[in-house]
């Protein structure tokens, strides 16, 4: 158990762009470079990160997610039967929005065989490869499409309402993590705020006026995500993020994880559950006794990505004693609470502020499972 994924210190994915990635960026809207100057930004800039998680003592790599400008749409944009669309609004944080853009369901939904993430992937793989690293990708869960999908924006010549789109949902994403797989992926993380808004009477109040039916909802998709898993290969390790939003150091739900624990941990096959414990909001260690005894794992996400300030490292050691009051010690790991960088704007701290953090991720894991 100690040399596999999710590893005792692991990386959630997204980081801070750097410079020469935003400069790109810009340049490429403004017209003054082609998309394949565009990727050799990316490219070049991709390396050195994943160079970086090495230096810093990770098993495991991602490409910070620098190709993306949102953590979500920019993987459903490429699903056949998905567009993203301009919105009245926003998505609504702590005194800030999120540009103003959303889904529409044109259907019917597909992966098809040139989404643009399995070659986003493959440079992944080789990068990390290099420097002896386990390469992960990270996509939206389908259980965030679902949730964020507005009644009005299901075409119903493709589809008669929203329960009739699943089946499709569970092919495409099946499609998906086949074809991550036979690219060479074998360890996969689905990225959700839906279990974290389930967690929130507001944001729940929310879903309800968007015509989303509540009730029994995460038994319901825990049976998606089940479909989703179901059959896969057995040395595909797949683990979920539960996010409660995370966009210029803002967030959006409140609540611990008490409603759905047992649906999350106990109901769903994934192999680990990332789980946000930067703050009060997040609960208290609790509802980790539904963490079924075996090979699954939490990886407790205790060092905040929102903000510089390094953790004091006795409290964070603290905080893992008290988790393991509720689960072995064994089944448990650490990492920041979210990803640095959701969508390409960034949170509020520098990149040597982020380094920093996630080596005292790696220097706490080492001292606590020094297996």
């Amino acid at each position: 158990m100690t040399h596999r994924a999710p590893y005792r210190a692991d990386v959630v994915g997204s980081l801070l762009r750097p410079s020469t990635v935003k400069k790109a960026r810009l340049d490429y809207a403004a017209g003054t470079i082609s998309a394949t100057g565009l990727r050799q930004a990316e490219d070049e800039a991709i390396g050195p990160v994943v160079q970086r998680q090495a230096e810093a003592g990770f098993k495991v790599a991602t490409d910070g997610e620098l190709r993306r400008a949102w953590w979500h749409l920019d993987f459903w944009e490429s699903l056949e039967g998905l567009d993203v669309v301009d919105a009245e609004s926003g998505i609504a944080f702590q005194g800030v929005s999120t540009r103003p853009k959303t889904m529409r369901l044109t259907g019917p939904i597909a992966f098809p065989s040139d989404h643009p993430f399995l070659a986003d992937f493959a440079a992944l793989k080789d990068d990390a490869i290099a420097v002896g690293l386990e390469p992960k990708i990270t996509i939206p869960s389908p259980t965030v499409l679902d949730f964020r999908l507005d009644n009005e924006r299901i075409d119903h010549d493709a589809y008669a309402d929203r329960d009739a789109m699943i089946d499709d949902l569970v092919q495409a994403y099946r499609d998906a993590l086949a074809s991550l797989y036979a690219s060479g992926a074998r360890y996969i993380q689905l990225d959700d705020t839906a279990w974290g808004y389930l967690c929130s009477d507001v944001e729940l109040e929310k879903a309800r006026a968007r015509g989303i039916i509540t009730d029994g909802i995460a038994e319901r998709y825990a049976i998606l995500i089940n479909r989703v898993l179901e059959g896969r290969p057995s040395d595909l390790t797949v683990t979920t993020h539960v996010c409660r939003g995370n966009f210029r150091s803002t967030w959006i739900s409140s609540g611990g994880y008490e409603p759905v624990a047992e649906q999350l941990l106990g109901g769903t096959d994934y192999d680990g559950y990332f789980l946000e414990y930067d703050s009060d909001r997040a609960g208290g260690f609790e509802p980790l006794r539904f963490l079924p005894q075996g090979d699954k794992r939490v990886v407790l996400g205790l060092i905040t990505s929102k903000s510089g300030e390094l953790e004091p490292r006795e409290a964070v050691i603290a905080r893992i004693d008290e988790a393991a009051r509720y689960a072995p010690l064994d089944q448990l790991a650490l990492s920041s609470q979210c990803g640095f960088a959701s969508t390409e704007e960034g949170n509020l701290l520098t990149e040597d502020e982020q380094w920093r953090k996630l080596e005292s991720v790696v220097s706490i894991a080492d001292e606590v499972w020094p297996d």
